[in-house]
């Protein structure tokens, strides 16, 4: 896979404190940021595959939405143990968490992916915890169910770390007052307000949605062939389908604050996310959707050092 490594200049985690706390507080009526030591994120409601989000931090995005639209790539299909590869992470330890298409040569059709995995000793030995969400084709229903295959396909966006405990930033947000439906939109546009279009900043972690409800859409199954090639972005978006949800949803998430002359093709924010509770509910996050003053947050980040463009389509957005 072809990879263009691009190091970056992370602000500390106490600067970023700084920088998003007039944003966060002009969207929510109750906000907290500080920087905390990271609690053991293998524990419920997170259920990761590894404690922490700290060492080497990089962020990965592969393939990209170009791979979907006009019409899907098949041939687009990324092993994890690959991508860590490509990112140059340590084969003794490491995870990766995020975003991406799931494996439909395994599952047996096109489907939403929330990877969260860890490997100790080497690349092989696979503690996978990822969650499959996919649209049944007999019931047209939401399933969710954990992967049996550290892969993906077509496109997806990763935070990886050693998974060690460490410092993070921890973000407490309820009751929206402002504007911006979508918590991860208010953070990255708090940083691309404060950092501009030509510096990248880029996030990864986890957050859950502890209370109300928010959107979220989950691809089908692809179109047939007499369906192909998606005309436009309205047809693609049609052919989505959406859906509410109620907390408690865990949420794996990437986000940057710009992409400087969209050089590296950069897909700006992802979010993935699955019900802690074993319940059909996950797909990919949108915004709040019920009574602004039910939505409520909990989140934990880290800021990546390293972007790392794999297998970047020569068209890069649908």
């Amino acid at each position: 896979m072809h990879t263009q490594k691009h190091p970056i200049s992370a602000p500390s985690l106490e600067e970023l404190v700084e920088t998003l706390q007039a944003p966060l507080a002009a969207n929510y009526e109750h906000a907290t940021i500080s920087v905390v030591p990271c609690p053991d994120l293998r524990n419920a409601p997170f259920h990761l595959a590894t404690e922490g989000l700290s060492g080497d931090e990089k962020i990965a995005d592969v393939g990209g939405q170009a791979n979907l639209f006009p019409r899907p790539r098949l041939d687009c299909i990324y092993p994890m143990p690959d991508i860590a590869k490509a990112m140059e992470m340590s084969s003794a330890r490491g995870s990766l968490i995020g975003a991406g298409a799931g494996p439909f040569h395994v599952v047996g059709q096109n489907c939403e992916l929330a990877p969260n995995l860890s490997w100790q000793d080497g690349f092989e030995n696979i503690n996978n915890q990822t969650r499959i969400v996919q649209i049944r084709r007999d019931t047209r229903e939401v399933n969710l169910q954990k992967s049996t295959c550290p892969g993906c396909a077509l496109m997806v966006n990763l935070y990886g770390s050693l998974g060690e405990p460490g410092p993070v930033i921890k973000i407490t947000a309820k009751k929206r007052k402002g504007p911006e439906k979508s918590f991860t939109e208010c953070i990255r546009k708090g940083l691309l307000a404060a950092y501009g279009e030509s510096r990248t900043v880029s996030l990864g972690g986890a957050f859950l949605v502890n209370s109300g409800k928010a959107r979220f859409h989950v691809m089908p199954d692809f179109p047939s062939e007499e369906e192909l090639p998606f005309k436009d972005r309205k047809q693609l978006e049609n052919w989505l389908t959406y859906h509410d949800f109620e907390a408690p949803i865990v949420c794996l998430s990437v986000l940057h604050s710009a992409d400087p002359e969209k050089a590296m093709g950069l897909r700006i924010e992802h979010t993935h996310c699955f019900s802690p509770l074993g319940e059909n509910a996950g797909g990919h996050y949108h915004y709040d959707v019920n009574a602004a003053e039910e939505i409520g947050y909990e989140a934990y980040f880290n800021a990546a050092k390293v972007i790392c463009r794999i297998d970047m389509p020569e068209a890069t957005s649908a």
